[in-house]
């Protein structure tokens, strides 16, 4: 049985702007991505509402600094064979940093903190998969348009920040962009068809990092 941990945020929740609600179990990309991937693999969802990659947010009862909670999650799920990071939406509020470098150096941050944990039972490190979430896109929606100020130019960044990120640490990268938009009922978040193309579109590119794994264990 292979694992893998979705680390994320709203979007991995499966939050429903249309509610606004959570969405239906079965609409979830994590939820998606373990109906395509099948019985031979765990697919664990680890997703909270406004996480951050690497920076903290006070203004909710949860801790939302992805990189302090990170080795604790670790550990709980552990052992891993992959997780896929997809964070960096929360990043762009203009009150967390707005800065799509920042949200690129969060990443890095997590991606460290993976290889570099003490594992239970001395487990290897999994490997990692880097998302980028989908850019945020305009909205009359009040609040959400005042929370992401500037946002949807600099959301934007985020895939060739996040693929150029990857080549340099060797992870795998997937754009969520290539298939999926936000909604603009909120400007952030997605509705059940978009969170589910995700999950099918994801399904090839983690089948392919899980057997590569594999294989390089039997050659190792």
């Amino acid at each position: 049985m292979k694992t893998v941990l979705c680390y994320g945020d709203s979007i991995t929740w499966g939050y429903d702007a249309a509610g606004p609600s959570r969405h239906a179990y079965e609409d979830r990309w994590p939820s998606v991505l373990q109906a395509e991937l099948g019985d031979g693999v765990l697919v664990i969802a680890e997703g909270l509402n406004g996480r951050t990659t690497a920076f903290d947010d006070n203004l909710a009862g949860a801790d939302r600094n992805g990189a302090r909670i990170l080795p604790t999650v670790l550990t709980t799920h552990a052992p891993l064979d992959l997780v896929i990071l997809f964070l960096g939406a929360n990043d762009m509020k203009p009150w967390i940093h707005g800065n799509p470098v920042a949200a690129k150096q969060g990443i890095a941050r997590l991606v460290s903190i993976i290889r570099g944990h003490d594992y239970p039972l001395g487990e290897d490190a999994p490997d990692i998969l880097i998302v980028a979430p989908p850019a945020v896109c305009r909205t009359t929606n009040a609040e959400f348009k005042e929370m992401f100020a500037g946002g949807d130019e600099a959301s934007k960044r985020l895939a060739p920040l996040y693929a150029a990120l990857a080549d340099e640490v060797g992870c795998g990268f997937f754009d969520a962009g290539s298939v999926a938009v936000t909604t603009p009922l909120d400007g952030v978040h997605l509705d059940a068809e978009n969170t589910r193309a995700i999950g099918k579109a994801l399904a090839p590119v983690v089948r392919v990092m899980l057997q590569a794994a594999e294989k390089e264990n039997r050659n190792g």
